[in-house]
């Protein structure tokens, strides 16, 4: 898909996962985890989900996906919880990125939440 809903730059989606994983991996984000959540968010296509060491590690690798968006032509459509550090989201359109502390990402469950299967996808089985 290369709509990048809310986004001014035509990029694919899979160049924006590509530089949304470098970017982490430039940052030393740890348990980077890509969900495909396709048909059951209307909101966006993918959500990438990692982990900081540190509030302020949260907000610097959070930081680095915003620099690189917006050095490749996106800007971010949101973001939420930078001056927080405990959970930062960066909405890049078809690309959702949560850079969160270890204990928030537990008790939240991301993978968990999105990892369900549609009942059409039950019902194929």
């Amino acid at each position: 898909m290369t709509t990048n809903k809310g986004t001014e730059n035509p990029m694919q989606t899979d160049q924006l996962i590509n530089l949304v994983e470098k970017a982490l991996d430039d940052m030393k984000a740890r348990d980077v985890v890509k969900l495909d959540v396709t048909g059951k968010s209307s909101v966006t296509d993918y959500m990438l989900v990692a982990s900081g060491t540190s509030k302020r590690h949260v907000m610097s690798v959070a930081q680095e996906v915003i620099d690189k968006a917006k050095e490749a032509g996106m800007r971010p459509v949101g973001v939420e919880g930078e001056n927080v550090g405990d959970w930062v989201l960066v909405d890049l359109g078809d690309v959702i990125v949560h850079v969160m502390m270890p204990d928030a990402r537990s008790f939240y469950d991301i993978e968990r939440l999105w990892s369900f299967e549609s009942d059409s996808e039950v019902a194929a089985e």
